[in-house]
Parts: structure tokens; C-alpha cells; sequence
């Protein structure tokens, strides 16, 4: 009786975190899409909540347009802001001459990319750590030591949010 009650609680917790994402989630996450462009051209593409701001910029070669997705995302406590870039459909077929992940308004506390994306039963497959660089603000990829293989970024920073 006592493990039925445990399980009840959490999954009324649960049900009610679902119920306060749904309610504050218009205004704390926002995904679009977008197209990544080959031809070697810098391009660059910002989405943004409040005072938050996520920028990518790349350059890339090969193939046709590939539709991409960005979210970003502010925590409860405006706290944390939080930006990903991806292709949905798993691997880019680009080849990437370069990228950089820049959030403005935060610090970044916690930075990824990915050569692959989980679709499809796989798994995200991580760049090396000699390939890009984690900065203040930026995420960028290394230059010589790139393979230009990109399917995801993920970026979380620390926002200058103060208490009164």
C-alpha cells in the first residue's frame, strides 16, 4: 500500500510539471525552422525570448538546402537560457567550413555539438573535443581540426538575471 501511495504522488507531481510546462510554455521555449544554405556564404540565423538571444552562424558546402530547426528555451526561474540547432532528420550531408553558437544575455555553463543526431533509432554521435571551442558567449569550431561534419549544437548559459 505504501509503494501504491509513493507512485501516486509522483505521477500527480508529474501530471502537475506537465500541466505548469504546458501553461508557461508559449513564452519560456520557441522553436523554428530554417534553412541551412550551402555555397561557402556566411549565413546567419537568431531566435530569441525576452532579453535572450541565440545567434548561429555558418558556412557550409555541398548538397541543397536542408530545413534545420532551432529552440530555445528559458527556464521558470530566468535562470537559464537554453538554444539548440539541429537537423531533425538525423545527418547533415553539408560539410561545414565553419559554425559558432553565440547567446547573448547568458554565460555559457554547458556547450555540445554533434556530427550526428538521433533519428531513426540512432544515437547522437559527439564531436571530438579538439574539434570546437567553448567560450564565454561562443561556441565555434576549431580551425584544422574541424572535420566539418555538424548535425547539432546544444548550448545552455547562465543568465545575468538578478534577485531584487
Amino acid at each position: 500500500m505504501q509503494l501504491f501511495v509513493k507512485m501516486l504522488l509522483l505521477l500527480l507531481g508529474t501530471l502537475m510539471s506537465l500541466w505548469v510546462l504546458a501553461e508557461t510554455s508559449p513564452e519560456r521555449t520557441k522553436t523554428v525552422e530554417f534553412n541551412v544554405k550551402p555555397g561557402g556564404v556566411v549565413h546567419t540565423f537568431s531566435e530569441g525570448i525576452s532579453e535572450y538571444e541565440c545567434t548561429f552562424t555558418y558556412a557550409s558546402q555541398g548538397g541543397t538546402n536542408e530545413q534545420w530547426l532551432m529552440s530555445v528555451g528559458l527556464s521558470e526561474d530566468d535562470r537559464l537560457f537554453s538554444c539548440s540547432v539541429w537537423r531533425p532528420q538525423g545527418k547533415s550531408y553539408l560539410f561545414f567550413t565553419q559554425f559558432k553558437a553565440e547567446l547573448k544575455g547568458a554565460k555559457i555553463e554547458y556547450a555540445n555539438a554533434f556530427s550526428e543526431t538521433a533519428a531513426a533509432g540512432q544515437r547522437d554521435v559527439p564531436l571530438k573535443p579538439e574539434e570546437f571551442t567553448v567560450g564565454e558567449s561562443t561556441v565555434t569550431q576549431k580551425d584544422g581540426k574541424f572535420s566539418a561534419q555538424l548535425s547539432k549544437l546544444t548550448v545552455i548559459g547562465q543568465t545575468r538575471h538578478d534577485e531584487l
